[in-house]
């Protein structure tokens, strides 16, 4: 264990639902001391078709009940919830560290060849003031694709990552960026890593760009100033606003850890 890292903070992270489990590895490998917990907002799920008004409302109340569990710090491992409520949660719960998620925009201009990256996101990230201020400041020379991936989230929600229903989704998604010649594509919901393979296969030879490792690398600076968590905590905890045991039950399958998840009240 790194001796700079605390033994022992908590980290409240959450997700409109299961995709956020994406996130949790890089952040094991960077705060292997740490407390996780974590909420998967299944019930309302996917955040990518409702309103801004209404993310912020699921995002706010998320955030006061991981803050209750005895979470330090917030990572909000969505990229919609992100663009809609991030500014809204910085005002509300400014004395605590709070990392966001955005598409990887950046890294993708550094690793394309031939100046053609495309972004997969759901259309409220796309259509966030957030993101476009993000995509303003790419250099002009570098064209951006975007593809709003609907039912994309959801597909990957049902959690059967091999069904008829999510291959044929990821085709239809796939099949603009690969038309338009784009080396590198950035996955911009933490749902889509899940569909990593999938992707592949439809896009060969391409770049998949995701953040995962860089949310963790913010966190793990801004979690180096927090003194240990007094509460005695196990390592993960899950909550889940649908069905818990199917969060359980991704988690297993996707990281292969054993967790046994709550409803969230």
């Amino acid at each position: 264990m790194n001796p700079a890292l605390p033994a022992g903070c908590c980290i409240g992270v959450f997700d409109s639902g299961v995709g956020g489990l994406s996130v949790l590895p890089a952040l094991r490998a960077a705060l292997p001391g740490a407390r996780l917990l974590y909420v998967a907002d299944s019930g309302h799920a996917p955040y990518g078709e409702r309103t801004e008004a209404y993310i912020v409302e699921r995002s706010q109340r998320i955030a006061g009940f991981l803050r209750a569990q005895g979470a330090q710090l917030l990572v909000v491992a969505c990229n919609t919830a992100t663009a809609a409520a991030v500014e809204a949660l910085r005002q509300s719960h400014g004395d605590i560290p709070l990392v966001g998620i955005e598409p990887g925009l950046k890294p993708a201009v550094a690793l394309t060849r031939v100046g053609r990256v495309g972004v997969m996101a759901t259309s409220g990230t796309l259509s966030s003031r957030k993101f476009q201020r993000l995509l303003l400041a790419q250099p002009p020379q570098v064209s951006f694709h975007l593809q709003a991936c609907t039912g994309l989230a959801l597909a990957i929600e049902r959690g059967d990552l091999r069904s008829t229903e999510l291959q044929a989704v990821v085709q239809r998604h796939c099949a603009p960026l690969r038309e338009a010649d784009c080396d590198v594509v950035v996955l911009g919901c933490t749902h889509y890593p899940f569909a990593a393979p999938l992707i592949r296969e439809a896009l060969p030879g391409v770049t998949l760009v995701d953040t995962a490792e860089a949310v963790a690398r913010q966190t793990a600076r801004l979690a180096a100033q927090l003194p240990p968590s007094t509460r005695d905590l196990p390592p993960l905890q899950l909550w889940s606003s649908g069905d818990p045991a199917q969060l359980s039950a991704f988690t297993l399958r996707w990281l292969e850890w054993h967790v046994e998840a709550a409803a969230l009240p």
